[in-house]
């Protein structure tokens, strides 16, 4: 076992090598540690004293599973097994203990499920068109070496396990090397490494919804829930733009967490496909057998002027519609969460409280459960997903309906980004407000739930608050960032 305690000081107990170093900002580690390849950076770019505590920066995985079309493949070979049977047994095959004194996330698989996972867990048909591209279900970076920060006592870590290396002293080998190959990479000055985001204007982008057809499908929504078929389901617009030739997602990623500031954000890169998120939502954290998740309905635009601001924010609390459309996702994340949790345990010790970001406000609410025993990080995120803020309500008609009135698959988005620790810590986001960058195009998709009681011209006109700032962050000329 081991601690890490003054900056500066090698602790080496046990397989598991951890060094302090010299507080470096987590944006400018991403940035020094990208050209290893394989970047992945769990970014709190809105500081929190428990939202947003932590960040995590790697690059350079030892192994990584891709799922697509329900087959799985490790490090490129087909496995022939079933895709979460096969991601189960990679958990267990590297797991290690958690060590005291430190960010909980201490190497493990980073990166997305998509949307479509869903249909690996539940029989939901799948659109016929591919949407933003061919997004595999699953794609996990296990990484062996971690860059993890305490962005509240402003202290920092390189964390190595050796893996996948398999007894003790080979182990602690690599984890001494391939830590020293990090702290060589952050001590480097890569301020010229990035590439070019040049601006996008609006007129670049094209959506599959006009804001005539976005309304009828709100209305369907609708007619769907007087019927008696749901209670609620989301439906989104995707908006997509051609890139210029060699245009850089890393220095886009830069402007986003700018303009829009989250508690989880995101940056994933795989070969030339890339992810960049500024979601506000956790989906699902797992530490110490204690689970919880933050389901988001209801928003409102901010403003500039602090007096119409503050009007904003009211009239959002005041609104029966949206606090009706909280509550049922909490009903239906409770019911998820019970599935797994201790009976009894299942609380929501907060119910449509107010959070205001850099863009919007929400009406947010938290669930909480207490694991049963034998039960994995990985089993919650099985009974829960996807997100139930972001299907609807009950969650199986909810996802046909979206299949029906959407015509395409999602992709990452109203997936989960995230981290699965080796020592069984999970913590996801909902992909919200993330930008994929595949085949030389980016996209993104802004959505809402609809109830009973939605108005349709102000539902087409809350994706476009939502869509605001990702639109401003591709407009925005380039800064001097890293």
């Amino acid at each position: 076992m081991c601690d890490a305690t003054e900056q500066g000081e090698n602790l080496t107990r046990g397989p598991m090598h951890v060094r302090e170093i010299a507080w470096i900002e987590p944006h400018i580690a991403a940035a020094r540690l990208r050209p290893l390849g394989e970047l992945a950076f769990l970014d709190s770019a809105m500081r929190h004293s428990t939202l947003g505590r932590y960040s995590y920066v790697t690059a350079a995985p030892f192994g990584r599973l891709v799922v697509e079309h329900g087959e799985s493949y490790w490090n490129g070979e087909h496995t022939g097994k079933e895709p979460l049977y096969e991601l189960a047994q990679l958990m267990r095959r590297f797991s290690h203990q958690r060590h005291k004194g430190l960010p909980p996330f201490q190497t493990g698989s980073i990166g997305f499920f998509s949307y479509e996972m869903g249909r690996l867990i539940e029989r939901v048909p799948r659109p016929a068109a591919a949407g933003v591209g061919p997004v595999p279900e699953i794609m996990l970076g296990f990484y062996d070496v971690v860059v993890a920060f305490d962005q509240i006592e402003n202290r920092a870590w390189i964390i190595s396990s050796g893996y996948p290396e398999k007894d003790l002293s080979s182990r602690l080998a690599r984890a001494r090397e391939r830590a020293a190959l990090f702290e060589v990479r952050l001590a480097l000055d890569v301020s010229q490494a990035r590439g070019p985001a040049p601006s996008i204007p609006r007129s670049r982008w094209s959506s599959n919804f006009e804001q005539n057809s976005y309304e009828a499908a709100v209305a369907r929504v609708i007619h769907y829930i007087l019927e008696g078929d749901i209670f609620q389901a989301n439906v989104a617009q995707r908006l997509i733009s051609d890139l210029p030739f060699g245009y850089d997602p890393w220095a886009f990623y830069l402007k986003l967490r700018r303009r829009n500031a989250a508690t989880f954000c995101a940056y994933l890169e795989h070969g030339d496909f890339a992810l960049a998120s500024s979601s506000p939502e956790r989906f699902l954290k797992v530490e110490n057998q204690e689970v919880e998740t933050r389901p988001i309905k209801g928003t409102a635009p901010r403003a500039n002027d602090p007096e119409q601001d503050s009007r904003s924010a009211k009239a959002l609390l005041a609104s029966e519609k949206d606090r009706a459309e909280n509550i049922m996702i909490v009903d239906l994340l409770r019911n998820d969460l019970s599935r797994v949790c201790r009976p009894h345990s299942v609380k929501t010790p907060s119910l449509v409280s107010l959070e205001s970001y850099a863009g919007v406000h929400h009406l947010v609410s938290s669930v909480t459960g207490t694991l049963m025993r034998g039960n994995t990080a990985l089993d919650v995120l099985l009974a829960a997903f996807p997100g139930g803020s972001v299907t609807g309500a009950p969650k199986l008609r909810a996802m046909e309906i979206i299949s029906e009135i959407e015509r395409e698959t999602r992709g990452a988005y109203c997936g989960a980004i995230g981290c699965l620790g080796f020592n069984d810590f999970m913590d996801t986001n909902i992909a919200i407000r993330t930008v994929t960058f595949l085949n030389g195009r980016a996209s993104f998709h802004a959505g809402g739930g609809i109830t009973a009681l939605s108005n349709p011209a102000a539902e087409y006109q809350e994706t476009l608050d939502k869509a605001e700032r990702i639109l401003q962050a591709f407009e925005e000329l380039d800064s001097s960032d890293p």
